[in-house]
């Protein structure tokens, strides 16, 4: 398949392709060079990275004192 450039620098991707990697309006895609040198499309990695707070998110937690959460969040905890 191929697809045209346009002034702007943008393709349309085609629909084959969008289906086979599940892309859909708003996706972010990696454009990634391999070790042949070729560029690859690939959806991106859109996963949140670990947090030290995850574990806390949506609930205060019982127990803890204003102490102790200032404490976890100068990472004394």
């Amino acid at each position: 398949m191929s697809a045209t450039l346009t002034t702007k620098g943008q393709v349309t991707i085609p629909k084959a392709v969008r289906d086979l990697l599940g892309l859909t309006p708003g996706s972010k895609v990696d454009f990634v060079r391999n070790a042949a040198g070729d560029v690859v499309l690939k959806p991106a990695d859109t996963t949140v990275p670990h947090s030290r707070f995850a574990q806390f998110r949506g609930h205060a937690g019982q127990g803890m004192s204003t102490d102790d959460i200032m404490a976890l969040t100068r990472g004394d905890g």
